[in-house]
């Protein structure tokens, strides 16, 4: 593994009834960066609500439909001490070792802009208070809202990084709620429309030069490993625990034909024709999807 793709910071914040001040988070951070010795940390920026909840006060208790509500990088500029005391601690920790910055649920440039003017705002502050901050933390979007997929290339411009959130991306673009059990294979990520989708913000960032990952569950399936390098995925961000089944189902693929098939795939009209070109491509063999 080269570093840590995703570090959950809403696990300080869940399970207590009071907010963790900058000292702990600092501590935490700090701590992570050290013992990554030298690979990257992309920390997330707080994302509680929807299937988050806390118990500070935090996150809204009564919001009527809360995956569409007040969380993520919403909730963070809803509420800027909160939010600031949290980059405080993060602009800290990279002075031991190379952080990035996730900023979850973007929907907009505007939105990233704003986080940008705050960073370099705090980092000036902390500078001014004697702490050693990086040079270089790259700041980067979780792309997990439709509007902030199809708008990429005017957002592109804000960010050094994307990472594309699929768990939310395939519950919000399909309209499905992905913990319900009713609707069974509804939700899935072998949709016509999440694989091109995925394929143009996977190209859009590569051909600005910006690094992209995928870092919803989808990643870490090797079911779906060669259609996310079919559709021109380099990283993938995963648990750990999946992560040596992912590399050899990397190492089973050829490359070259996958790429050179993409267009098959995103020809594909319909699930099944997506799922017969998963099958022979893990046989090996040409595929024909949407043909």
């Amino acid at each position: 593994a080269a570093g840590v793709g995703l570090y959950r910071t809403e696990f300080l914040f869940l399970q207590r009834s009071e907010l963790p001040d900058e000292e702990e988070q600092f501590r935490a951070y700090r701590d992570v960066a050290i013992g990554m010795t030298g690979r990257a940390v992309t920390i997330r920026t707080l994302d509680v609500g929807a299937d988050k909840a806390d118990r500070t006060g935090l996150a809204l208790t009564n919001e009527p439909n809360p995956a569409l509500g007040l969380r993520g990088v919403r909730l963070s500029l809803a509420r800027q001490d909160v939010f600031e005391t949290q980059l405080r601690a993060i602009l800290r920790a990279s002075g031991y070792g190379p952080v990035r910055i996730l900023v979850p649920m973007i929907t907009n440039r505007e939105e990233m802009l704003e986080v940008k003017r705050l960073i370099k705002r705090i980092t000036a502050d902390l500078r001014k208070e004697g702490h050693e901050i990086a040079e270089n933390i790259p700041l980067g979007a979780m792309i997990e809202v439709p509007a902030a997929a199809i708008a990429l290339p005017s957002i592109i411009g804000t960010v050094d990084f994307i990472s594309v959130g699929t768990n939310d991306l395939v519950q919000y673009l399909l309209a499905t709620d992905r913990g319900n059990e009713a609707l069974g294979d509804l939700h899935t990520p072998l949709h016509p429309a999440v694989l091109r989708l995925l394929f143009e913000v996977i190209r859009t960032a590569k051909r600005r030069g910006k690094p992209v990952a995928v870092c919803g569950e989808m990643a870490g399936d090797p079911l779906f490993t060669p259609l996310l390098l079919a559709l021109g995925l380099e990283e993938f961000s995963l648990h750990p625990g999946t992560l040596l089944e992912v590399r050899r189902a990397i190492r089973a693929n050829d490359l070259a034909a996958l790429r050179g098939d993409a267009r098959a795939l995103l020809r594909a009209r319909d699930r099944d024709a997506i799922e017969d070109w998963l099958r022979k491509a893990s046989s090996g063999g040409a595929t024909a999807a949407g043909r």
